[in-house]
């Protein structure tokens, strides 16, 4: 049983030129209409929703139409509630009210004022704290603010606001919190205080002002500090803590974050001294960038595939040092079992014959490049079997 009555089928028939339509067709084309009427309120529902309204619109409908190739309605709008009538003989079949329009009346009529197309246009308030001289900002004149107000009233013009450049404050406490964690990093990272200090930036809730702060810190260490293996190490684990505090907006500052933790992962060499272990740190960093991926790969579409680039490209290059590949390897095994599917496994038999002559005491004299070789072997022969293993893509 149809909602929509036959009447109505009968209706509309006549208004395109069908009169003899029988009352059997009308019957049988109602349920028809009626899952097609169902069909583009749905369409036009998800519409609204992706449009994040609560109200349908004229648009969600066309949009609607569109989509399954129906012709949209053209210049149906209503600023105002519409009018139905009953129609006359038809006990339920109502159709709407329109007005008889004029064009004489139409043409006549003054034109109304052209609406502004909405519009929206990114700039920068501030860089580093401080106003950038742009025009979209407030003119940095080199004219003294009046003593005492603010107008400033040139000739011919209008008032405008003079705004200097205003600087980023930090309150005497945060400053003296920012000064005591990087004292701590550079050089007592080795410290119970230290790890305390962790603690606080992982949970904090007022370090939000901070981060900018800190992303610069670690991006000049991690440059100037490749020799410092301890260093690196401590500038891996405060970035592990900042990710972890869910009272801060990092995913801001990635764009800056990103290399100098990419750096750490696949550099040719961290620290100076055949004691640094650099492998962990590799290791730490390795499930650092699958953390960040995961967490705000929904955010950034492209960060896991650039990512996933840089690592693979390491890996590829014959001219890179053993050490960075092991560094890839840890990487994309971090990303996930399909990562070493799709990129380890299907260049795994020509990456294994470059590795070969390297693992050779025949061929390889040198101790520490046959050492090398060992690991970055290790990692390959670990990861593969764990995702062979792997009950989800067995």
């Amino acid at each position: 049983m149809s909602i929509v009555p036959k009447e109505t089928i009968e209706v509309i028939a006549q208004s395109i030129g069908i009169s003899n339509l029988s009352s059997d067709a009308a019957l049988a084309l109602a349920p028809d209409v009626e899952y097609r009427l169902r069909e583009i309120i749905q369409e036009s529902i998800k519409s609204m929703r992706h449009s994040r309204r609560t109200t349908i619109t004229a648009d969600d409908v066309d949009a609607a139409l569109t989509l399954r190739n129906v012709e949209p309605v053209y210049g149906f709008a209503s600023g105002g509630p519409l009018r139905f009538k009953r129609a006359i003989g038809h006990k339920d079949l109502f159709y709407i009210d329109d007005k008889d329009v004029d064009f004489k009346d139409v043409i006549e009529a003054p034109l109304p004022k052209a609406p502004l197309d909405a519009s929206l246009v990114c700039h920068w308030l501030a860089i580093d704290g401080v106003q950038p001289a742009i025009p979209e900002n407030a003119p940095l004149q080199v004219v003294a603010p009046p003593s005492e107000g603010k107008n400033f009233e040139p000739k011919n013009e209008l008032p405008v606001d003079i705004k200097l450049p205003v600087k980023h404050v930090l309150s005497r406490e945060l400053q003296l919190y920012f000064d005591k964690i990087t004292e701590l990093t550079l050089r007592r990272s080795d410290s119970p205080l230290f790890k305390q200090a962790l603690v606080s930036l992982a949970t904090d809730s007022g370090l939000h002002p901070l981060v900018p702060y800190f992303i610069c810190f670690i991006k000049d260490e991690v440059s100037r500090g490749l020799q410092d293996f301890s260093l690196l190490f401590a500038l891996m684990r405060v970035v592990s803590s900042l990710l972890q505090n869910r009272h801060i907006n990092i995913q801001l500052y990635l764009h800056d974050l990103m290399p100098s933790v990419v750096t750490c992962l696949v550099a040719r060499r961290l620290g100076n001294r055949l004691a640094d272990n650099h492998w962990e740190l590799r290791n730490y960093t390795a499930n650092l960038v699958a953390s960040i991926c995961k967490r705000f790969g929904h955010v950034y579409n492209e960060l896991q595939t650039r990512v996933t680039k840089t690592l693979i490209n390491a890996l590829l290059d014959p001219k890179k040092s053993l050490t960075q590949h092991y560094g890839a390897i840890q990487g994309l095994a971090a990303l996930g079992s399909n990562v070493v599917r799709l990129l380890l496994l299907s260049n795994l038999e020509p990456y294994l014959r470059l590795l070969e002559p390297d693992m050779l005491l025949e061929k390889q004299k040198n101790e520490m490049k046959r050492h090398e070789a060992w690991r970055v072997y290790g990692a390959l022969l670990v990861n593969c079997h764990l995702t062979m293993n792997d009950p989800v893509l067995c």
